[in-house]
């Protein structure tokens, strides 16, 4: 399966009762990309859908904990040539802790971990054979991020990426491996969100 370049992020939206504590946190992600580049032996076509969506609990002004989930699909294909096809789930808990610096601005930082599996599908269609392997691993991140209040609790949320590790057993037509990836992505990532205090 090609790489993935570049993810842009189409909408974020989340729904936050942050720095009051006994409030819940609602707070969700969708990402789209879609390439075509035209190619030998034919046109090379990529997709990526993801959705994260989160739900916690604020037990204390700067903490929230709470629930965390992520499904993804990535296609990738170049006709009568072959076909990638990627399914992703994960699902885990995590922990904010929330700093507010002034009236306008306030830092957190979420450290999520949990289970993940993937089914990766691979068509070979000039000698019409496929494999499949699925895998189930764990993961772990660290995601700080900027917000900044606009008006009565409405604002917006700004991340530049941040840590990411995890692990995929996979068992399959392939045999069994092992696969360890470690993500630093300060920079190399951008998203923006919405939110709102109630």
């Amino acid at each position: 399966m090609k790489k993935i370049l570049v993810v842009v992020a189409l909408a974020m939206f989340s729904f936050a009762n942050a720095q009051k504590k006994g409030s819940v946190l609602v707070m969700g992600s969708v990402s789209y990309n879609s390439q075509k580049r035209s190619n030998i032996p034919g046109d090379n076509t990529y997709n990526y859908f993801g959705f994260s969506p989160k739900v916690g609990y604020q037990f204390h002004e700067n903490w929230a904990a709470g629930i965390e989930s992520g499904v993804s699909t990535v296609k990738d294909k170049i006709p009568n040539s072959y076909s990638n096809k990627t399914n992703a789930f994960s699902v885990g808990g995590f922990l904010r802790y929330t700093k507010t610096l002034n009236q306008t601005f306030a830092a957190y930082a979420d450290l999520g971990m949990g289970y993940q599996n993937t089914k990766h599908t691979y068509n070979n269609e000039a000698i019409n054979s496929s494999t499949i392997d699925k895998g189930n691993g764990f993961y772990t991140n660290l995601t700080p991020a900027i917000f900044i209040n606009v008006h009565n609790g409405f604002g917006l949320n700004f991340n530049i990426g941040g840590l990411e590790y995890g692990t995929l057993n996979y068992d399959g037509d392939s045999g069994e491996t092992t696969s360890k990836n470690f993500n630093f992505t300060f920079g190399q990532s951008f998203s923006v969100g919405v939110s709102k205090n109630f």
